[in-house]
């Protein structure tokens, strides 16, 4: 048996211990000072509060104070927090965890520099902890939380630079729902699953597009999703590329893209913007939603930009990224570039 803390309580964060508990393994679950009560719904009720899922009976439950109590005998910390706890989750747990305790975090997302350099959260997470030597490892899907915690067959990637470490990670993890794959394409696998964040929201425009033409809220066009998915793939290959992905990374990228075109909170904000409300409009009607896409399809865009002007990319293998920024940034209405989308290929 294993003991695996899990600093977080959000619901990917608690919902990753759910196979690890049912192969045996103690698991603590720490919530942030923003979880406390979901940390105090748990211990009342068994039930995960946000995620309306009960969790294992045998899960334990700590307030944030209570963490280096939590940590004790730890085998392995995992990282449960969102993109935007990042900097609180540097300063507050990386800086203070034992540097020999290995970590595996479930956080998406990159960050961009003034360069126009796209950095994948564990080389950020150890440049912003001290340059600790932590052995940092994380999770790429396709994967959402309520699912997982619904046992539905899954199957995710640990990437990591230790194999072997790998191996002893992904032993606690594996289930008969719950299969893993492994690499040491850490760029590859988080800067893909972090993108498909950006473009699940350009293909769920259509979605609203669709709902729009129709005047009926649910009306489906799949001709229009399935363009506007092909061409993510395009552009996510392109951007994989060029910062050194292996190509077995990209496949799971879409993978992702696809799970959070159909079920992740991205849906909400694509389909809204393409039946017309403006992103201010859109982003009130979904107030208190965490959206982890606007964030990293700005970056994205931002970067992408600035290496157009370096000329080290081409802004004709972009063009849905560059929308994407034109209605979140510059608040332009939907108007998808479909044209710009067409290729001549020529064996």
């Amino acid at each position: 048996m294993s003991v695996i803390t899990i600093v977080g309580a959000g619901m990917m964060g608690s919902a990753i211990g759910i196979p690890a508990a049912h192969n045996g393994n103690e698991v603590r679950l720490v919530g942030t000072p923003l979880d406390r009560e979901i940390i105090d719904h748990a211990r009342a009720t068994g039930e995960h509060l946000t995620m309306k899922r009960r969790l294992p009976e045998s899960y334990k439950y700590y307030q944030f104070e209570q963490m280096q109590e939590a940590l004790e005998d730890a085998d392995l910390m995992v990282g449960g927090v969102s993109s935007f706890g990042v900097d609180w989750f540097c300063e507050n747990v990386l800086k203070v965890v034992d540097p020999e305790l290995p970590i595996l975090t479930v956080t998406k997302g990159m960050q961009d520099d003034e360069e126009g350099n796209l950095h994948v959260y564990p080389e950020i997470f150890e440049a912003k902890s001290g340059s600790r030597g932590l052995k940092l490892n994380a999770v790429g899907g396709p994967c959402t939380s309520y699912e997982l915690a619904d046992l539905d067959y899954t199957e995710v990637t640990f990437c990591g630079k230790d194999m072997e470490l790998l191996r002893k990670i992904r032993a606690m993890f594996e289930t008969d729902y719950y299969h893993v794959s492994i690499s040491n394409d850490v760029i590859g696998v988080e800067a893909a699953v972090a993108m498909k964040n950006a473009y699940a929201l350009g293909v769920t425009l259509a979605v609203g597009l669709a709902e729009k033409r129709d005047g009926k809220i649910g009306a489906l066009h799949f001709n229009s999703q399935a363009a506007l998915f092909g061409q993510s793939a395009k552009e996510m290959k392109k951007l994989l590329s060029w910062m050194g992905a292996r190509e077995e990374s990209l496949m799971l990228g879409i993978g992702d893209l696809y799970v959070t075109v159909y079920g992740g909170r991205t849906r909400k904000i694509g389909t809204l913007l393409g039946r017309g409300l403006t992103f201010d409009e859109a982003m009130a009607e979904l107030q208190g939603v965490t959206l982890e896409s606007i964030v990293i399809a700005t970056r994205s865009a931002r970067a992408v930009q600035k290496k157009i002007a370096a000329g080290e990319l081409d802004a004709k293998d972009f063009p849905l990224l560059q929308h994407i920024y034109e209605i979140i940034v510059e608040k332009k209405p939907v108007n998808v570039p479909w044209n710009k989308f067409e290729i001549e290929s020529v064996g």
